[in-house]
């Protein structure tokens, strides 16, 4: 049997943001397998087969081989327990409904000790997966018994908790396919879009456009009635009423059948429908008044047809869902809590969690349908004779898509509630018995419009297509090529970074924008510190990018924050590297040599925006050779103006920035021109001819103008004002 010290988790990492293993966050282990490193999955008996029967997921890992199948092939072949549990840790994260797929696995250099890196969507979930991953492992490897099943119950139950629910999740999907960053801003369903002054803020299916009077509003369902009907959105007749003698009467004037529901209420809440006696009318008014945060409840002509939701998102239809009546047929021995169970309830598509389209029924708990009931003669413990139809509930499970359906009229009418509300996103809920013909054929109407509309009836249909609401929601938000993004710039190394920084912001502030600095001497906003003491720090980082009142930012980073937290950003305009110095701080993280630092430090290339451009300084060749890295363009720096790398860059016709004859020169391909010498600086920065050229060069980027360039090197002061707030 194998010692559990074998599979020992030495160091274990949450990177949030880029890092050396991706841009998105991973969690590194450091594995120490001991004894298993003589050990490889082809020499041990049966490891291959019990890792199959549990996880028979894993035939879909592509592993380095590229396709389906890789990893299991290269499980017989022989591969070592490290490299196993990257994969078994992420098909457990599948399992529990978290799918990742990103992993890698590499060699320290230490007999037996390896670095792990795996895709996480969710801190908790993965360390959870993680740690239930080894002893999967391990009892495989042993032949023992694991519970699986208990173990992906308890991932579900973590990622219920703490990952994104369905429909936020899908909102930032889009986002993403739009290359438009997120920040979580709880642990619930408040996210920020974008940053600094150009980000926007979603609460699922609420934005920073909806407003607070709009949803007050819509929760008074007897005021959105009166404004609907005065703009000619058809509405069914009604009043409210504040007591059960009240809904009787009128009841009695509007004519039979009623609904009945709380004027205050959402989601079909304590909504009670085709009432035909004073008994189920005195009954529903209860329940409508224990639903509603008031007393207050609406009484209002029943209109017959099925229910249907539109999702309405700015000013168009975006997609729109039926409900359906339910019901069961007795078999003389069942009772109906086990009709249910047995004829409804066995849907796939039902349960009680947020990814599930369908709502599992509970007939002894639901008051709705135990209204239902007691009209047919029935309570939820009657055994229906043989064959006899049972109604459960006349309406609801609005899940059927029909967005292909709906008729223009019909489309039109649910739009313009929704802007009479004064709602960006509507669920607006109406009754017609065919929406593909006009409302007014049939006596069709608009019954609700709500607020933060449910959109998972959209996202996963019971029948019918899917449609991309967060794509509709995002270009709601965002403009056509609107990346919700403020110029970031980057700047790693040890050379002078603070410095860099510093006068990065002072220059860009020149043009009249706010800008945010995090440095190894503080936090800074337009020049001011805020903030004292190193500010290299991945939280930091976030305090920037959530301000809303900046539109650039400048982050200095180093090697040591790339490999235990990761750049607190994900892409950046801008990006400098000054040099590839410190590996003999790092080696607790296993950096022994120049290629692995370069590895660390290339991270601040690999982010840079296709339309950005690096900065890298021309006379560390390390350095130098990062350009080959860059997906947009690349800016050369040196403090001697005939370094070979600048010449060979001016050559090519691209730009540099250098020292001639003791002044600052921007040069583009054979053109230059002189800013200004560097006699002229305050004496603190011109003490640094290096820092200050890699400035230049990032503002120059941003196309700071040259005159205000010199302005800014002659007014910067390397000593910070300290704020007074």
């Amino acid at each position: 049997m194998i010692n559990k010290k074998d599979l020992a988790l030495l160091r274990v990492t949450h990177l949030r943001g880029p890092n050396i293993w991706t841009y998105r966050p991973v969690i590194e282990a450091v594995v120490d397998i001991g004894a298993l490193e003589a050990l490889p999955s082809n020499l041990i008996p049966g490891l291959y087969d019990r890792l199959v029967d549990w996880l028979p997921g894993l035939v879909v890992h592509r592993c380095g081989v590229g396709e389906h199948g890789g990893f299991l092939e290269r499980l017989r072949e022989g591969t070592w327990a490290a490299h196993i549990l990257e994969h078994v840790v992420l098909e457990l994260q599948n399992l529990a409904g978290m799918r990742t797929g990103f992993g890698k696995t590499r060699s320290t250099g230490d007999t037996g000790v390896y670095k792990m890196a795996f895709r996480t969507r969710d801190e908790h979930v993965g360390l959870a997966a993680l740690a239930a991953g080894r002893e999967l492992l391990l009892a495989a490897i042993d032949d023992t018994a694991f519970d699986l099943a208990a173990t992906v119950a308890r991932l579900k139950e973590l990622v219920d908790q703490h990952c994104l629910g369905p429909s936020t999740a899908h909102i930032v999907e889009a986002a993403t396919e739009r290359k438009i960053p997120s920040i979580r801003l709880t642990d619930g369903n408040l996210v920020q879009l974008g940053h600094g002054a150009a980000q926007r803020r979603i609460w699922t299916a609420e934005t920073d456009r909806t407003s607070a009077i709009a949803e007050s509003i819509a929760s008074d369902k007897d005021l959105t009635k009166t404004l609907l009907k005065s703009c000619g959105v058809p509405v069914p007749e009604g009043a409210l009423v504040r007591s059960a003698e009240e809904a009787w009467e009128e009841a009695q004037d509007i004519g039979l059948p009623v609904v009945v529901k709380p004027y205050d209420g959402n989601h079909g809440r304590g909504v009670s429908l085709n009432l035909m006696t004073e008994a189920d009318v005195v009954a529903a008014y209860h329940l409508a008044s224990r639903k509603g945060d008031s007393k207050s409840v609406l009484v209002e002509r029943f209109i017959a047809g099925d229910e249907h939701r539109i999702l309405v998102v700015g000013k168009q239809v975006v997609a729109a869902a039926k409900g359906e009546a339910l019901w069961v047929t007795g078999d003389g021995a069942a009772n109906i809590i086990d009709l249910v169970d047995s004829q409804i309830n066995t849907d796939p598509r039902r349960g009680s969690g947020e990814d599930s389209p369908l709502n599992a029924l509970a007939p002894e708990r639901g008051a709705e349908i135990i209204l239902e009931l007691e009209r047919q003669g029935m309570t939820a413990y009657s055994v229906p004779l043989a064959g006899q139809k049972v109604l459960i509930q006349p309406n609801g499970n609005v899940s059927l898509d029909v967005t292909d359906s709906i008729h223009p009229s019909i489309a039109h009418a649910a739009a313009l509630a929704a802007r009479v509300v004064g709602l960006d996103i509507a669920g607006v809920d109406l009754v017609c018995e065919d929406i593909s013909r006009p409302l007014d054929e049939q006596r069709g109407a608009i019954i609700e419009v709500n607020a933060s509309p449910g959109l998972l009836a959209h996202l996963k249909p019971a029948n019918g297509e899917a449609r991309p609401v967060g794509t509709a929601i995002i270009a709601h938000l965002f403009e056509p090529g609107d990346s919700g993004r403020i110029p970031i710039v980057g700047v790693t190394g040890t050379l002078g970074t603070s410095l860099i920084a510093r006068l990065v912001g002072c220059l860009v502030n020149l043009t009249g924008v706010h800008v945010g600095v995090v440095s190894g001497q503080g936090m800074y906003l337009d020049q001011r510190k805020v903030v004292s003491g190193d500010c290299i720090k991945w939280e930091t980082g976030q305090r920037l990018l959530i301000n809303r009142t900046l539109n650039a930012a400048v982050f200095e980073s180093n090697a040591r924050m790339i490999l235990t937290e990761g750049l607190a950003y994900d892409k950046c305009q801008v990006g400098i590297v000054t040099d590839m110095e410190g590996i003999d701080d790092l080696a607790e993280f296993y950096i022994r040599d120049a290629d692995a630092m370069a590895n660390v430090v290339r991270t601040q290339v690999d982010v840079i925006l296709p339309h950005g451009a690096a900065v890298l300084n021309a006379d560390d060749a390390a350095v130098a050779e990062l350009a080959d890295l860059c997906d947009g363009e690349v800016i050369f720096y040196a403090v001697d103006p005939d370094n070979a790398v600048l010449a060979r860059q001016r050559a090519d016709g691209k730009r540099a920035v250098f020292v001639r004859a003791g002044a600052i020169v921007l040069a583009s391909g054979a053109d230059e021109t002189a800013l200004l010498p560097l006699a002229a600086l305050k004496s603190a920065s011109s003490k640094y001819p290096a820092s200050v050229l890699a400035a230049v060069a990032a503002a120059w980027a941003l196309d700071v103008e040259p005159a205000l360039l010199a302005a800014g090197l002659r007014t910067f002061d390397a000593t910070p004002k300290q704020s007074t707030h």
